[in-house]
């Protein structure tokens, strides 16, 4: 058994496809997820039933898995799971996910985002777990107008409340790391997709709304650009970041996880278009409030440092995407 890890938001887009692969490579995995109704609470539960068949596939033991139910608000469900289990590394996924929600409601996005994150790290603390490591985002960094992004750019201007949580809890890490000496990796995704994809991003809903001959919206004229990031290529800097973390002693870092390159959005619903055969129906909406023009990951530090190297190139991941999209339930 190489770790015990706890991963909470494990049940989700991200989660469960990091879940998979630490199960495949002999570690034991404690998922923390409050499978809440932000999209379709079926989806999670359907991604704990595929960790589950893997494992039966792999021949890996049912005691490698642990499942519990709750909510990273809730202090007491969080002592019984320390006190209940050992555990060499927290990695901390859960989150109030999405931009334009967080505009809506940014009281709850504080309170999961923030103060989840403090109950981990102080829990974490008195529990003596120093390795941590936590899923921060591209969206810290607002409209930077300096291209690529890198980590050492000035982030004080998140254009949103979801932006702004990430970067309070980066702050939040750094405090624990210099009090308590965690280890403590911040990776910084870039708009990730894949198979499990949560429901309320934009690829899985185009693809969803062109395969049914419906309306898709494009907020702005379609020019605005993403760094995409394959779920795999996400699963393996987080991998990398877990043996950054069990090296050495006392030491923060933040690292972007990016494909390192730009797709223009209306390139990616070209490539929707050709890997369903279907043309899209477009409606061009003004942009919204909280939207960036652009993400671009310079991915140098994490190429030296974590040895991280994004291996799928756009076009694959789509064909990728789509190919799952083909295989699942519509809830």
């Amino acid at each position: 058994m190489n770790n015990s890890i706890l991963v909470t938001g494990g049940a989700g887009f991200i989660g469960s496809n990091l879940c998979d692969y630490l199960l495949k490579n002999n570690n034991k995995i404690i998922i923390v997820d409050n499978f809440n109704d932000f999209y379709n609470p079926l989806i999670k539960r359907n991604n704990i039933t595929k960790i589950q068949n893997s494992m039966k596939i792999n021949n890996i033991t049912d005691d490698n898995l642990i499942i519990k139910e709750g909510d990273i608000r809730d202090t007491i469900f969080l002592t019984k799971i320390f006190s209940l289990y050992k555990i060499d590394i927290v990695i901390h996924l859960a989150a109030m996910a999405g931009v334009r929600p967080s505009i809506i409601n940014p009281f709850l996005y504080n309170e999961v985002n923030m103060t989840g994150t403090l109950n981990l790290l102080d829990i974490c603390n008195k529990y003596k777990i120093n390795k941590f490591i936590f899923a921060s985002s591209s969206s810290v960094y607002g409209n930077n107008e300096k291209l690529p992004f890198t980590e050492s750019d000035p982030v004080d201007s998140p254009i949103s409340p979801y932006g702004a949580t990430k970067k309070s809890g980066e702050l939040l890490c750094h405090v624990y790391s210099h009090l308590y000496g965690f280890n403590i990796a911040c990776l910084r995704f870039f708009t990730v997709y894949g198979p499990r994809q949560r429901p309320d991003l934009a690829i899985y809903k185009f693809t969803e709304s062109i395969l049914k001959g419906k309306e898709i919206s494009i907020f702005g004229d379609g020019t605005t650009k993403r760094d995409y990031t394959y779920i795999d290529d996400i699963v393996q800097g987080i991998d990398k970041a877990i043996t950054w973390t069990t090296t050495d002693k006392n030491k923060y870092e933040i690292f972007n996880l990016g494909g390192s390159t730009t797709i223009m959005l209306n390139y990616m619903i070209e490539r929707i278009e050709i890997e369903l055969g279907t043309k899209a129906i477009i409606k061009y909406l003004p942009m919204q409030p909280g939207d960036v023009n652009i993400t671009y990951a310079n991915i140098s530090k994490s190429k030296e440092i974590l040895g991280y190297k994004p291996i799928t190139n756009f076009d694959y991941g789509i064909h990728k995407f789509v190919k799952w999209f083909k295989t699942i339930p519509l809830y």
